[in-house]
């Protein structure tokens, strides 16, 4: 990555011509200070005092004049994307993925959405694709080079049961079974380009699921690597409104169900609380390879703004007395009141006593 400084708008330094104006003015007012001093027969300022001033006069309108030129940092970098490798996040959406510690904490599925997309940023050169499952593997995303492409798709197309599962299963999620193998049909089905030598799955899931087929999925994902995301809480529940709903029931033989998968298939299986380690394992899947340049991108940040603010310096020197003194007289004037409102009270109260009748 390079990076330059540029003027956006170079022109605006005319903007800085400005500076003759105050400067005028305050030649002016000298040889009038300077003439009323000598009728006066008063000495002059030091000359210290005169050039500050007349560096903070000239200094507001230069500082003004170079932020109008847009003065701004611009950087361009090279994207380059493997072309042996690519990964698929398989998202569970299942009903039981709607699950959360309370009505209103972030469900499994928000969870698990947030953790691919940190997991997506760990391995930026590889393309990425985004499936979902729950009886049946879908493609949401094919692998692609663009992470924002990654995360508005994550967004807006992976959602609980948008589509649905096929069977009115208790437990919808299926990871491999005789009849049907979803999690195994990623590296079947050409989910993944033809030509890609290293292929990486990144199961999230609270591996809530129906009886699995150990041998089969072995057999199915043959070399294609699996790192699994386990986004589950014992403690959770699914909630329809404010109440959790009678029908959900907590399985807490999906951790060792997970355990089991990852052995079975040689792959690695991490808690949410893992995601640094996740992400390791995932760089060393995929290993390293050949890349090819993707595109250029730019980037321009304006400093603008900033330099406008330093105009304030200048400008603070200048009216650091009239703010002291203005501030002096505002505090004597609330003195003062303060002291005629008490001298009222106190007039008042002695009127009082002196119109009450004596006592007999």
């Amino acid at each position: 990555m390079t990076g330059s400084l540029v003027f956006l708008t170079p022109l605006g330094l005319v903007a800085a011509a400005a500076l003759a104006l105050p400067l005028a003015g305050l030649a002016f007012a000298s040889r009038r200070e300077e003439s009323a001093r000598r009728l006066l027969r008063l000495p002059a300022p030091l000359a210290v005092q005169r050039l500050g001033r007349a560096a903070a006069l000239a200094a507001v309108p230069l500082v003004l004049g170079v932020a109008a030129t847009q003065p701004a940092l611009r950087s361009k970098q090279t994207t380059r994307v493997r072309t042996d490798a690519e990964a698929f996040f398989l998202v569970d959406i299942s009903r039981s993925m709607s699950a959360s510690r309370t009505p209103s904490s972030p469900t499994r599925l928000a969870r698990a959405k947030d953790d691919a997309l940190r997991l997506r940023d760990a391995i930026p050169q590889v393309p990425s694709g985004i499936a979902t499952l729950t009886d049946r593997a879908l493609p949401m995303l094919f692998p692609n080079a663009d992470p924002n492409v990654f995360a508005a798709t994550l967004r807006s197309a992976v959602s609980v049961e948008e589509p649905g599962p096929t069977t009115s299963n208790v437990l919808a999620t299926t990871f491999c079974q005789a009849e049907t193998c979803p999690l195994g049909s990623l590296a079947t089905q050409n989910f993944f380009g033809a030509g890609t030598r290293r292929r990486l799955v990144v199961l999230l899931t609270d591996g809530e699921s129906g009886p699995l087929d150990l041998q089969l999925l072995s057999h199915e994902l043959g070399t294609t690597k699996l790192v699994i995301v386990h986004v589950w809480s014992p403690t959770e529940r699914v909630y329809d409104g404010t109440r959790p709903e009678e029908g959900y029931h907590v399985h807490p033989e999906s951790t060792a169900l997970l355990a089991q998968i990852a052995q079975a298939v040689n792959g690695h299986v991490f808690t949410e609380g893992a995601l640094g380690a996740a992400a390791a394992a995932l760089r060393t899947d995929l290993g390293s390879g050949p890349t090819k340049v993707l595109g250029r991108t730019e980037r321009t940040r304006t400093l603008a703004p900033y330099v406008a603010l330093l105009a304030l310096l200048p400008l603070a020197y200048l009216l650091r007395g009239s703010v002291t003194r203005g501030l002096a007289a505002s505090l004597r004037e609330l003195l003062e009141e303060l002291l005629d409102l008490s001298r009222v009270n106190a007039a008042v109260r002695a009127r009082a006593l002196l119109a009450r009748p004596a006592d007999r």
